[in-house]
């Protein structure tokens, strides 16, 4: 009813201005977006090929080039962003870094890992990044300092190629955290053009207080990136995504493996819990557009900060209804 009246008012107040009758005041009201209630911006979401073997300098180099000629079709189309998923650089696996694998998931041996190559690989992507004035979000593994192991990352890139930010995955799953990576600590922001976007990765669609410490930060969009743990578990996640979009009335740009395609596409949910924009169900590297717009007017999250307040307080009746008669209805 409020954006309705909203948009009503300025439908009456340019046929007043301008003397045209309030079906023509309407039409071009609707043709013309509100700068002033609402921010935009065009996203691209990136679907990519798997690499899970660190060790296959060859497999690091074609990832590489698959996220550069992927970023190149995002500028093409006009994008401001594009958002790739988990371990888009190499994602790897756990049997093929267990030191006491491959039959058994033991702790991870890094030394397997060519950094050197994804250093390289990573270093192209930023110059490509600076070159076509792309902020690129990209999943890869972040190397600490031995013994310490590395970070499950998304580094963000921008326009000017610079690594302005980068969030490690806090909440890992129990191989993660048993053999694998050291958990992040903190949530991390950044804004473009007005807007702001939030970070998670992994496993982390599982867990809503993720999505509701983001909303509390006042992100316009989370960019989720996953790997997933099968295609199997892609429904899942999808319809988590969907969900936490919904109850938190902003974005969420979905990540995830071309592989996937068959059960979870790679997509941007809008505000409303559906699908502005997904990947083909084909397998294969693709993104997908969509122009992510900010209502500065929508009540919709103002109202739920309250709701979730002490607004019903002073409102609810001194009753325990476990203590009323069983009696009556």
């Amino acid at each position: 009813m409020t954006q309705n009246g909203n948009l009503k008012r300025r439908v009456r107040a340019r046929a007043a201005k301008t003397g045209e009758s309030y079906t023509a005041a309407l039409r071009h009201i609707r043709a013309t977006p509100d700068i002033s209630s609402s921010n935009a911006i065009r996203l691209a979401v990136a679907q990519t090929s798997l690499c899970n073997d660190p060790r296959d300098v060859s497999a690091l180099k074609t990832c590489g080039n698959e996220i550069r000629n992927l970023m190149g079709e995002a500028h093409k189309a006009g994008a401001r962003i594009i958002h790739f998923g988990e371990g888009a650089t190499c994602w790897p696996h756990k049997r093929i870094m267990s030191e006491t694998g491959p039959r058994e998931i033991g702790p991870s041996d890094w030394t397997r890992f060519e950094w050197e190559t994804l250093h390289e690989e990573l270093e192209t992507i930023r110059k490509l990044a600076r070159k076509l004035r792309l902020w690129t979000i990209v999943g890869s593994v972040h190397q600490l300092t031995p013994p310490h192991r590395p970070y499950n990352s998304l580094y963000v890139i921008s326009e000017r190629g610079k690594l302005v930010t980068r969030y490690d995955e806090r909440l890992l799953s129990n191989t993660k955290i048993s053999f694998m990576y050291s958990p992040g600590r903190v949530p991390v922001t950044f804004e473009i053009d007005g807007l702001r976007f939030g970070c998670a990765l992994g496993m982390e669609a599982h867990y809503p207080e993720i999505f509701m410490e983001y909303e509390r930060l006042n992100v316009d969009c989370v960019l989720f990136s996953t790997a997933g743990d099968g295609p199997s578990n892609g429904s899942a996640f999808a319809a988590e995504i969907l969900g936490h979009a919904v109850s938190n009335t902003y974005w969420v740009s979905y990540s995830t493996l071309a592989a996937h395609s068959a059960v979870a596409l790679s997509g941007i949910a809008a505000p409303d819990g559906r699908w502005a924009a997904q990947c083909p169900m084909n397998g294969l590297p693709a993104i997908a557009i969509a122009d992510i717009t900010i209502d500065r007017e929508n009540p919709a999250r103002p109202w739920r900060r309250k709701a979730r307040g002490d607004l019903y307080a002073p409102h609810q009746v001194n009753n325990d209804p476990r203590s009323e008669s069983r009696e009556r209805f």
